[in-house]
């Protein structure tokens, strides 16, 4: 878990000098309290506890810039952020041509065709605002269109749940041209650090959405005059109630032998929670999109605690699929595909500086207490619509499943302050709140882990679990040492340390955190030591094949791959060999990539000899050139092809990574290798 943001409230300092352009602007920051939000929140029974967290300010109409009767202007709250001396700023660019084309609780003010006042009358001024050199010695982060390009990839074809709307709007190209011309213009401002909203893992996370995806943001991000550069990272989860984390399923589980994919709740996606998906994504934004490898990320954790009485304590049965991920998951919801103020939800885990690999912060984007939408309709003259989404009463539509909504009842219109909505965030607060007016109120530690022990040894890992502490509150996350460095940190009990070199002694300590970062004593250390390599491996990296040939005698081999990291921490890809084993006598090989989801410019692949091994003689070797791929996530196919030089016919029966599978299946016959150290696998 990282450091979470600073919220002192200095003196203005007395200058306002350019701020340093940084790599992640939350670390060391200052951020900015929100006044109009705190007022209300501290207004609430129990509100004082987290009254004081920093929060996104919305831009969510052209009335919003200069200031309304609920509350303050962009320059009101820039002027009030110098005062408390705050260094960082995080705004919310939200008032796109035809907004929110799929709901229209969200809807906004400008038509589809009024891409020139968006221009004109909303992102011209706030950017004359924000370069200001009166703001200059702020970072400024903007949070740029939520939902928009998502919108783009899922809801503006022909697949269920598409709508008209979306699909004017993609023809138009109002989304990416306004996406485009607010990311030039803001990026042309030295201390603004600009983030695109990149949905979530319950809109983009299956295969068939997530290149598109990638796709679709980088056409963006190269329209109407931007470029990569202006591009600082982007953001998940916003205004969204899925977990960071789900502590007690990985979608590399199974059941009886049917996959934690096969479930009505995962239904097929590649992931289950913000993180995971949160970096496999930066890493395909960086190897596919071309974004800048410096790219970070931020999650929107105001509102995906699920806490309360509610949250699993463990894994759920054993008696088939869903009642296992049913059991053990902590997002309480009906369907990922419910968006709208949903029953059961919590405060999630305070703003933090990057706590995880990858992701710069934990923010939050929309304040808790801020409606999602109207549960019936009501007249206003915001532009916004009545979604039936919002209404506890519809049985749901294709874009859920046909399943209830899930959606609190007499919710006001979007953005409106929601007291029931909040007193609920509050009771399923986790990590929990203290109970105190203040979340500096809890000083005491948890208790020091103990019974440290390894657990597994690889040439390149050392797995290690401990005994849980306890806390007057609650236990939060473990800080993991190796050799006094801290190495990563995790919500459960167990950890893997991988990329170490083989045959080697390292020492590991762990220590407590609770949510007001009280930190336990470290524990007693525990020696881990990893191994030679070869034989049988035993990493946190595992291979799966399904078949792509059904002629064991034709003239090609034909497979498709997949590598899942079954470790707890990210893996990088780099040097990362897969071999598969065949016996044949031709001295020479064409060999194929037809396609990867990691893209087959990032893999090598060729033939090598393998001496006289009876069924394999020969593999064929392919390398992945980098990127990293996160605890739990897999790779996606890689569709690989090899034939004879000659284009005579193999015969396939024989060799030993040969397999019959129609759907993936674990591959121990298939190596995976790591500076030439078997990880997965076992050799022939």
């Amino acid at each position: 878990m990282g450091a979470a943001l600073s919220i002192a409230l200095p003196t203005a300092p007395a200058s306002a000098a350019a701020a340093a352009r940084v790599d992640n602007p939350y670390v060391g920051a200052t951020p900015y309290i929100n006044p109009d939000w705190s007022a209300k929140a501290k207004a609430e029974p129990g509100g004082s506890a987290i009254a004081d967290q920093p929060s996104f300010v919305w831009m969510d109409r052209i009335a919003a810039i200069s200031g309304t009767a609920n509350g303050r202007g962009l320059r009101a709250h820039l002027d009030t952020a110098l005062t408390q001396g705050a260094t960082l700023f995080q705004v919310v660019i939200y008032d796109l041509p035809g907004r929110d084309c799929s709901a229209l609780a969200s809807n906004g003010e400008l038509k589809a065709e009024e891409l020139g006042r968006y221009k004109a009358e909303y992102i011209d001024p706030i950017a004359a605002i924000l370069a200001d050199p009166k703001y200059a010695a702020l970072r400024i982060t903007a949070l740029i269109e939520p939902d928009s390009l998502p919108n783009m990839v899922t809801n503006a074809g022909s697949a269920a749940g598409a709508t008209e709307a979306c699909r004017h709007v993609k023809e138009l190209g109002s989304y990416e041209k306004g996406v485009g011309y607010a990311l030039n213009k803001l990026g042309d401002i030295p201390n603004v650090y600009n983030y695109i909203d990149a949905g979530h893992h319950g809109w983009l996370g299956w295969d068939t959405n997530f290149d598109p995806a990638v796709d679709q943001f980088k056409k963006a991000a190269t329209t109407e005059g931007a470029t990569v550069d202006d591009v600082h990272g982007f953001i998940v989860n916003t205004a969204n109630y899925n977990a960071v984390k789900e502590p007690h399923f990985k979608v590399t589980d199974s059941v009886n032998g049917t996959t934690v994919r096969q479930s009505k709740w995962v239904d097929w996606n590649y992931y289950v929670d913000e993180l995971s998906f949160a970096q496999a994504l930066r890493d395909r934004l960086v190897s596919r999109g071309g974004f800048n490898s410096d790219l970070g990320m931020l999650i929107d954790t105001a509102r995906n605690g699920w806490g309360g009485t509610a949250r699993p304590t463990g894994p759920g049965p054993l008696t088939s699929v869903d009642a296992y991920v049913n059991g053990s998951r902590v997002d309480r919801r009906i369907h990922t595909g419910n968006w709208c103020n949903q029953q059961g939800a919590g405060v999630g885990e305070r703003p933090q500086t990057a706590p995880e690999p990858g992701i710069d912060a934990y923010v939050w984007a929309k304040p808790p207490g801020e409606s999602d939408g109207n549960s019936q309709p009501i007249d206003n003259d915001e532009g916004k619509g009545f979604d039936r989404m919002c209404d506890p009463t519809y049985g749901g539509n294709d874009r859920n499943g046909n399943n209830p909504t899930g959606a609190m009842a007499n919710a006001p219109l979007a953005g409106h302050w929601f007291s029931a909505q909040f007193q609920m965030l509050l009771a399923n607060a986790y990590p929990p709140l203290d109970g105190g007016g203040n979340p500096g109120d809890d000083t005491q530690a948890p208790t020091v882990p103990a019974g440290l022990k390894t657990t597994g040894t690889t040439a390149s890992s050392v797995s290690l679990s401990w005994t849980a502490s306890t806390d007057n509150v609650g236990v939060a996350s473990y800080d993991v040492y190796r050799n006094g460095t801290l190495v990563g940190s995790t919500g459960g009990t167990t950890y893997t340390d991988s990329g170490l070199t083989a045959t080697t002694t390292y020492q590991y300590t762990v220590r407590a955190r609770d949510a007001a970062q009280n930190a336990s004593a470290q524990s007693a250390p525990v020696a881990g030591t990893t191994t030679s390599g070869g034989g049988t491996g035993t990493g946190n990296l595992k291979v799966q094949f399904k078949t792509s040939d059904t002629s064991p005698a034709d003239n090609a081999i034909r497979m498709s791959l997949q590598l899942i990291n079954t470790g707890s921490s990210s893996q990088s890809l780099t040097g990362v060999e897969i071999r598969y084993w065949f016996d044949d006598t031709a001295t020479s090989y064409t060999t194929w990539c037809d396609w990867a989801q990691l893209g087959c410019s990032n893999l090598t692949h060729s033939v090598s000899t393998n001496g006289t091994a009876t069924g394999a003689n020969r593999y064929l070797k392919t390398n992945i050139t980098g990127g990293t791929l996160a605890a739990g996530a897999s790779t996606g196919d890689i569709q690989l092809r090899l034939h004879r030089s000659d284009w005579s016919n193999l015969n396939e029966a024989d060799d030993y990574s040969h397999g019959t599978a129609s759907s993936y299946t674990d591959a121990p016959k298939i190596g995976v290798y790591v500076g030439g150290q078997l990880l997965w696998g076992t050799a022939p």
